[in-house]
This record gives structure tokens, sequence and C-alpha cells, in this order.
């Protein structure tokens, strides 16, 4: 685990901002770089956390990895030649970002250890006033680069808190709980868990993993990059920039083929994850437990090359039974067999609706976001919200990925909102946000070709869809078609307001 640094403690600004940024992650810092390379100084970006990062800096669970190349999952115009890893790390992503400061020399526009408690936009002044635990702010443009995976989703299994030992969620690794010899039990089966039950496997005395739903899994195929590649990537940059092109171009053709609906790459792409699966599981009756009963791409398509030999162990149980309760000491079915365990740790996810709803973000004519989100989250191109003058998000609803890096798609909002702000200093404007109209109609066209996707008609229900089953995580299209989408505002689509 790498050490967390001191808290920096930026200027704390006396008059209102150009621009206020919440959030200290990829989105974060990618705003206030390109703000600054633009001639936005005038600028500041809270973190809630003691340090920037965002999730790579809250996840340090065992095993926790990005599955998505190192090269493509850097912001392109501050890459990194030096990545030791196909795949790279929590740790090496979070010193990136943290590199990424004091490359750009924004040490003194980040204010670290600063939750926003609420943001109400004020229409006399046009600007928002934003309260934090250190005091208010007031900024002309507020952008959201809070993203969605923060807010753990724990699921509502009776007598939860009644376990007496350490119980914690991957997102809140409790590092100073000892696993050694321990029984230790992981209830989900999803991104995190599959890079925790191998880390952990080989050192605890048994492990039991609850299995809801099995993935599909197709191999990861990383490998250290060695010295002699990472130097080549120093000192011929184009080398680089070719190997990142080419697994773009890869990841695209998946979503240019077919991979976001039901198509004979789905029957492709799972006839190779069932062969990983009897390539690395010789136990037919644990391969039947493994199979999935959806169409592959419906839910999150993991990559590993260890999770499967992992559960092979001798000291590891897959259970795939419904669990009827925990107790003090542990887990009992619904069959009634008992999993007696030391430690238990919850490898479920996040609530993607929640996080995204719970922004404390009051607009136009006292209208709040989580109301205005009360039937459907969703934001005009992903980006802006009608009713929210001067507000954008990055990734926000509907612009997460299946395929490719969502890096990609950062980028492509930061240069729109960027050129929202250009068009209101060429026109002198004191506001600028969707008509209702411009976003009913990207919603209506956006639900459309979601109605036919993987995601709606491969048989499952995902985090990607909120409680009454719509899609409001992912993107269903290519990175190139949602970048050309957002190449050029059209001011139509915009209510205009002179300074």
């Amino acid at each position: 685990m790498t050490e967390t640094p001191a808290p920096q403690v930026a200027p704390w600004p006396d008059k209102p901002l150009a621009v206020l940024v919440i959030g200290a992650g990829f989105s974060g810092l990618a705003m206030a770089i390109r703000c600054r390379q633009s001639g936005i100084d005038d600028l500041l970006v809270v973190e809630k956390a003691g340090a920037v990062g965002g999730t790579w800096h809250e996840n340090t669970y065992p095993g926790a990895a990005c599955d998505i190349p190192a090269h493509l999952y850097a912001l392109s115009f501050a890459p990194k030649s030096d990545w030791t890893r196909t795949y790279a790390g929590q740790p090496e992503i979070a010193a990136y970002l943290r590199e990424l400061v004091e490359r750009f020399d924004l040490t003194k526009h980040v204010a670290l250890s600063t939750a926003v408690t609420g943001a109400v936009w004020d229409g006399a002044r046009a600007l928002w006033r934003v309260e934090t635990d250190r005091g208010p702010l007031e900024a002309r443009v507020l952008v959201s680069g809070m993203g969605a995976l923060h807010h753990p989703a724990v699921p509502a299994i009776p007598g939860l808190h009644t376990f007496l030992g350490p119980l914690f969620h991957t997102s809140a690794w409790d590092h100073g709980v000892a696993l050694q010899g321990k029984r230790v039990g992981v209830i989900g089966t999803g991104a995190s868990a599959i890079q925790v039950v191998p880390a952990i496997a080989p050192e605890v005395g048994r492990l039991v993993l609850f299995q809801r739903t099995p993935p599909w899994v197709v191999p990861r195929n990383d490998r250290p990059t060695g010295p002699r590649m990472r130097a080549l990537f120093r000192r011929l940059p184009v080398a680089r920039r070719a190997l990142r092109g080419v697994q773009f171009w890869l990841r695209e053709a998946q979503a240019a083929l077919g991979f976001t609906r039901v198509s004979g790459l789905t029957r492709l792409a799972e006839a190779a994850s069932r062969r990983h699966l009897r390539q690395q599981v010789a136990d037919p009756a644990l391969r039947a437990k493994l199979a999935p009963p959806y169409r592959l791409g419906c839910k999150r398509v993991l990559i590993s090359d260890d999770y499967y030999p992992a559960l092979t162990r001798p000291n590891v149980t897959l259970e795939a039974g419904a669990i009827r309760n925990l107790t003090p000491d542990g887990v009992t079915m619904m069959d009634g067999s008992h999993h007696p365990l030391d430690v238990l740790v919850l490898a479920t996810g996040f609530d993607v609706t929640a996080s995204l709803a719970r922004v404390p973000v009051v607009g136009r004519d006292g209208l709040i976001l989580a109301r205005a989100w009360g039937e459907r989250v969703a934001a005009h191109r992903g980006v802006a919200l009608a009713g929210f003058p001067n507000f954008f998000m990055l990734l926000g609803p509907n612009t997460g990925l299946g395929h490719n890096s969502v890096v990609l798609m950062i980028e492509a909002q930061v240069e729109y909102v960027l050129a929202c702000l250009a068009e209101m200093r060429a026109r002198k404007l004191a506001a600028i946000e969707p008509t209702p109209e411009a976003q009913a109609r990207y919603l209506a066209e956006l639900e459309a070709r979601l109605s036919g996707s993987i995601w709606q008609q491969g048989g499952c229900a995902s985090w990607y869809q909120d409680a009454a089953g719509r899609n409001i995580a992912l993107w269903p299209g290519t990175v190139v078609a949602y970048r050309r989408s957002l190449r050029e505002p059209d001011w139509s689509e915009f209510v205009l307001t002179p300074a």
C-alpha cells in the first residue's frame, strides 16, 4: 500500500472563481490541466479525500488494477512512457495521477480534504454558491468530476451487521486486518472480486466465495513491460503512440462489429470465454457453477488469468447457493448449511444511481438535481443539464464504456466544456444551459439505441441499470461516434443568456 501524502492547502478564494471543479480524479485533473492550458487560471479543484486520484486513491484492495491497457488509460496530453505492466495496478495509477499535479503545476489549484456539502445557482448574480466543510465558495461555472463509483452498494442481507468479525467493503479495505490463516468470506463475483480472490487466496486459511451470478471471464494476457521496452517508449514517443493506437482501434472494432448488441461477435466471444473456463477448471461440477446464464456483454465482461485457477485451490470454496442470513460467526445458506468465518469482505460494487442522485446541487428556480432525476437520470450529451446553468458533468449519465477507455470520453467532454466556456467569453454570456427540448430529443435518441443493446436484451440485470431497468451508465456506440457528437457544440441546443 502506498503512503498517502499530507493534505495540500490551496489558497482559499475570496472572490468568485471562473471555474470550480468538484473531484480530483481523472476527470477533475483533466479539466484543470486543460483549463490552465486554455488560459483559465482562476480555477480551483476541491477534493474530499486527502490526496488526488479519486477511485484510484480510495480503492486499495489487494490485486486492484485497471482492465484497460495502461497506455490507453492515460491522458493523451499527459502520456507516461514507463508503465511497468500491460495493465497497470492501483499503486501505479494513483502515483501517475499524483504526478500530474506536479507536472502541470496544479498544487495551488487543488484543495484536498474539502467536501462539498451543497451548491445553489444564484440567478440574480449568475454564479454558483457552493458550501464546503472548509467554508463557502462562489464560481461562475461549476464542473462535476465526481464520477459514479464512490457510494458502495451494500447488500440487504438479513443480519449483516450482526457479524462480529471484521467486515468491510473492497472500496474501504481495512489493511489493519491480518488475513493469514483466517477463514475469509467474499460476497460478490464482479470486477473487484476477481482481483481480490487470487490476491488473498494463497495467504488465507480458508476462503469462501459467495456467488449470486457467475461473470463472463476472458483472458487478460497481462505481462511485465521490460526496461528495454520502457526505454524505447521514452526515446521514441511514436512507438508509444502507435501501441496506444493499436489498442484503441482493436477495442473500437469490437463496438463497431457488434459488441454492444447480440451478434455474431457475441457468439465468438462466448466460445472464447468457455474455452478459457475449460482450460483452467478441470472439475465439471465447478465449471457448471461458473457458466453464466446470460449473454456475454450483458454485464461487465471481466478479464483475468488467475481467477479461475484461484477457485481450484484446495482452500477455496465457491458457494453458488442463496444466502439466508449472517450470524455473529458466519454465513448461513438457504439450505441450512453454515460457513463459519473470521473476516467478511463485501465485493459488491457501487450504487451508481445513488452516487449520481446524491449530488447536492440546486439549479434554476430551486430545481433540485435529485428531483430532476426522479424519473430518469439523464444529461444532454451526458455533459449538461436543462435547468442547471453553467453546470457541467464529466463522466455523467450514459457516458461510461463497456469496450474501451473512459479516459477518451473524459477528454472529449473536457473539450466540449472548454468550447462552451470559450463561447461564453466570446459572446459575453452570463449563463449557458441546454434547452429542455434538446435534452429530451437527445434522451429519446439514446433510449432508442439502448433498447436493442446487449445490456437490455442479454438476459440479465446489472449495475448499469436503474431500478426500472433502464441503462443509465453506458454509451451505446463507439468512442469515435461520441467524440464526433461533441466536436462542435450546436448552439441552437442551448439557452444563451447575455451578461
